[in-house]
């Protein structure tokens, strides 16, 4: 993150937004940096990603800048809620470390009341998961990077 260096006046700006307008998230970019600003979202942290809590007013809010590495994430076909186990409190699809293969199943979206398992698309090692369990998921959000 060395060439990326976090405005806290702009991460503030967007907490600020994302208050007044009664959002769940709020994301900025401009290049390769991105910011998301969100309500209770949790992020795994790694060589690439960057976390920072605020607190304003009672509630935590996480804010988030990575370089998204496309080519090495599985990236979201839709929006929904995204569960990483098939029921609750079972056993996670995946963990980190894991190996996988082109068409395992790594998570469930749930969209209009439908279960949609998602799949992998490619081979290799599970390196970060970016969702956490139950949380919402956008159209082309990055959920798992493979290595």
């Amino acid at each position: 993150m060395s060439e990326n260096i976090i405005q806290k006046e702009l991460i503030k700006q967007l907490a600020d937004l994302l208050k007044e307008n009664n959002l769940s998230e709020i994301e900025w970019s401009k290049g390769d940096l991105k910011i998301k600003v969100g309500k209770n979202i949790t992020y795994n942290s790694s060589n690439n990603l960057y976390s920072e809590k605020l607190h304003n007013e009672n509630s935590q809010i996480e804010v988030s800048a990575s370089k998204d590495n496309k080519d090495n994430a599985i990236i979201s076909p839709m929006v929904g809620t995204a569960y990483l186990a098939p029921e609750p409190g079972g056993k996670n699809f995946v963990e980190i470390g894991d190996s996988i293969k082109e068409g395992q199943q790594i998570l469930i979206i749930e969209a209009m009341k439908t279960m949609n398992p998602i799949v992998s698309n490619k081979n290799g090692k599970i390196i970060q998961i970016l969702v956490k369990d139950g949380s919402p998921v956008e159209f082309g959000e990055s959920l798992v990077i493979v290595e």
